[in-house]
């Protein structure tokens, strides 16, 4: 079994758990409430913006020219077509420079990006570990959802871009890159390959999560009162 198959089947419960949110279930339903998809809107744009400052870090650490160039091309192709999805869903949205002003990344998408930053302080393989899961998890919800027929256009055009075609082949490009950076490596190095990799997948289920509940960094009601008994 490669790599990918296999750190893919011991994640499954956590890919289960994405598939199963009710953010997830919410866009293929087109009952998400558009304010819910514009916070996470927001969250996500400010995680590719450093998705792609990493996959540029990752293009540093290859060994030979020509997985430079190829790794850098591939940063620059999906992080252009995410940004170009971005900015129509905050055009769409009506998202302004005052909502911009008054942004802060919530809790777990600001942990999220600092897993990204560690894993970068390893080589190609890390890097590549722990940007998987990302590329990967969205592509499956994407063919998932491919018959969906939410009302909500937002929806349909984020379904649509998920489970294009081209967006595959950039996710199995990848996966192929990765099962060959880990044939042949000691079980203990797989190991801490998959922990970036599962630690990631946990990140992308607690993406959902942060933006269902608009998460701040506010503590909730209930435990402020107990702090102040």
């Amino acid at each position: 079994m490669t790599f990918c198959k296999e750190v893919r089947f011991e994640c499954a419960d956590l890919w289960d758990a994405s598939f199963e949110h009710p953010f997830v279930k919410g866009i293929a339903k087109g009952d998400l409430p558009l304010d819910v998809f514009k916070f996470y809107v927001m969250q996500d744009a400010y995680y590719l913006t450093h998705f792609a400052k990493v996959q540029a870090i990752g293009a540093t650490k290859a060994k030979d020219l020509k997985t430079t160039q190829s790794f850098a091309h591939h940063a620059e192709q999906t992080c252009a077509a995410e940004l170009a999805l971005h900015e129509s869903f905050m055009e769409l949205l009506g998202v302004t420079e005052e909502d911009w002003q008054l942004f802060e990344p919530s809790p777990h998408a600001y942990a999220y990006v600092s897993h990204m930053y560690r894993s970068a302080e390893g080589d190609l393989a890390d890097v590549l570990a722990a940007l998987l899961p990302c590329y990967w998890l969205y592509y499956e919800i994407g063919e998932r959802l491919k018959t969906a027929t939410p009302e909500e256009p937002i929806f349909q055009k984020w379904i649509g871009t998920y489970g294009s075609e081209w967006f595959g082949e950039l996710v199995n490009e990848q996966i192929a890159r990765m099962d060959r950076l880990a044939e042949g490596l000691p079980e203990e190095r797989r190991e801490e390959l998959k922990t970036r990799f599962r630690r990631s997948s946990y990140y992308e289920w607690q993406f959902w999560q942060q933006a269902w509940t608009m998460e701040t960094w506010e503590l909730p009601a209930q435990e402020e009162s107990v702090r102040h008994a």
